[in-house]
């Protein structure tokens, strides 16, 4: 245990003048030394670090035999093009009968965003089809030069849109191709 150590007895040496002699005191922390580090080793090994979070992710089981085509309605379907440099382009319905309106538009993420597109879409859908049930479907296709933060703030704002199905396709028509490459080229 701790132990103090005052080094030589102190008195007379001889005859003369008595002087006390100035005591050298040392605490022996050995012991307090080795408590610390069991108590930081025995914190260390109970504590629960943080949990990363994640968000669930349900994916069908991949089998290649599968070519099936699934046929929806194009006035349900919204397709989301994800590229380089926090860029998006979306359309409604098919590429090839592109809506009365306009043609596939560029557009970042946010609440000026996608955000903007996908909230009165989600409620006029469900008004247009007049089937509760049958909601906005949105295809999320990134390309290549998109990042996986990207992914995940789409992700973020379908949770947000409230969009009842949505789903990440990886393969690109030839139209949808020549939309993404226009997406990911390099702005001089």
């Amino acid at each position: 245990m701790a132990e103090l150590n005052t080094g030589d007895g102190g008195g007379k040496k001889g005859g003369g003048k008595v002087r006390s002699k100035k005591q050298n005191s040392k605490v022996d922390l050995t012991a307090m030394v080795d408590l610390a580090f069991l108590l930081i080793t025995f914190f260390m090994l109970t504590t629960s670090l943080s949990k990363p979070q994640s968000m669930d992710l349900g994916l069908p089981d991949k089998d290649d035999n599968d070519s099936t085509e699934v046929k929806t309605d194009q006035r349900r379907t919204v397709t989301v093009i994800l590229g380089d440099n926090d860029k998006i382009k979306w359309f409604h319905g098919l590429l090839e009968t592109p809506e009365p309106n306009g043609k596939p538009q560029t557009i970042g993420y946010g609440k000026e965003g996608i955000r903007s597109v996908l909230l009165p879409r989600v409620k006029s859908i469900v008004e247009v089809t007049g089937d509760k049930e049958k909601g906005m479907i949105v295809i999320i296709k990134p390309t290549k030069k998109s990042t996986y933060k990207n992914l995940v703030d789409i992700l973020d704002e379908m949770a947000i849109c409230k969009v009842p199905t949505y789903a990440i396709v990886n393969e690109f028509s030839p139209e949808e191709q020549k939309l993404a490459d226009e997406l990911n080229k390099k702005v001089e």
